[in-house]
């Protein structure tokens, strides 16, 4: 399959295709990343915009639950909803489990749903390094929301909001007082925190837990790019579908104020900066090892340095500079 005809068959929707195009945009090898620019380039006068969703919480509050029961109440109304799940690597053999497909196994046989694992390898911030391309891919391909599921390792996922147009945090309850609400990091930049597992014995629990951090969310700055009322903490139940109509009420009016007031393009200008400026870091970091005369060099300077021969910082100057050629 040429690049005209993959791109032609990721535009008609084809769900075979769009995995094939993302496969190639994740592969590190030289020649795949041309092709993954030339299909970005073939792709690039699509002008339709998903509702980018991207979702947080610590490992075991249910998010795999949730997306399933919202994934499948979303294409109940016609919509087509594709799932992004990063999931984590591990630091000594690189390997991830990927098992997310698995678990959402209703939503994953849907014909208007799309569900794509993806490793996050050494990639910091809870998404994988190309995840922001298979988003466009996924646009490309029709999809009217994608959701992001991120890690799950808790407060240092806040590279997801560089690419996602909503933000959800998912918590459970009984997760810790209201000080816990007003830490900075990711709770600065959710726009809509849910508590899950309200259903059951842990019903009252999860009441008292969101007023908690609805409290706590009124003590935090107000941001510009939300309307009165935003942030806000919202109970939901995963397991009883209760709850997911209102929050899905809720992500339109802020989706929707966003667009009538220009944050949401200005947002994802700022974003695409952000995006490309991360890719020419990346690429600096790569020429360290694909340069073999100066990865032997850092090599060796590494060895100086750890038998204190040269300090850290005075060898990091030597490097960039022959990385510069001054």
């Amino acid at each position: 399959m040429d690049l005209a005809d993959l791109a032609a068959r990721v535009k008609a929707g084809e769900r075979r295709a769009l995995a094939r195009a993302i496969t190639l945009v994740e592969s590190a090898r030289a020649d795949h990343r041309e092709e993954a620019t030339a299909l970005a380039a073939e792709l690039a006068d699509e002008t339709h915009q998903a509702l980018r969703i991207g979702l947080s919480g610590t490992p075991g509050v249910g998010k795999s639950t949730f997306i399933e029961a919202f994934g499948l109440f979303l294409v109940e109304q016609g919509l087509k909803v594709a799932v992004l799940a990063v999931d984590p690597s591990s630091a000594r053999s690189g390997g991830s489990i990927l098992g997310d497909k698995t678990r959402m196994e209703r939503l994953s046989r849907h014909p208007l749903a799309f569900i794509r694992p993806s490793p996050a390898r050494s990639h910091l911030g809870g998404v994988a390094r190309r995840t922001r391309e298979a988003v466009a891919l996924c646009e490309a391909a029709g999809f009217d929301v994608v959701l992001i599921e991120t890690v799950g390792v808790g407060q240092s996922e806040t590279m997801v909001a560089g690419m996602v147009d909503l933000f959800l945090l998912l918590l459970a309850p009984a997760g810790g007082d209201e000080l816990q609400g007003v830490k900075r990091g990711i709770m600065e930049i959710a726009d809509i925190i849910l508590i899950n597992k309200a259903d059951g014995p842990l019903k009252d629990v999860a009441m008292r837990t969101c007023a908690d951090y609805a409290g706590a969310l009124r003590l935090l700055r107000k941001r510009p790019q939300d309307p009165e009322g935003f942030p806000k903490a919202m109970m939901v139940s995963a397991v009883e579908g209760t709850g997911l109509e209102v929050a899905w009420e809720e992500m339109q009016t802020l989706a929707k104020w966003r667009r009538e007031h220009g944050i949401w393009d200005q947002t994802r200008a700022e974003q695409a900066k952000h995006w490309f400026e991360e890719e020419v870091r990346q690429g600096i970091l790569a020429q360290l090892t694909e340069n073999k005369p100066l990865a032997a060099r850092m090599a060796r300077m590494g060895e100086e340095v750890a038998e204190g021969k040269r300090s850290p910082g005075d060898a990091a100057s030597e490097i960039l500079d022959a990385l510069s050629g001054s």
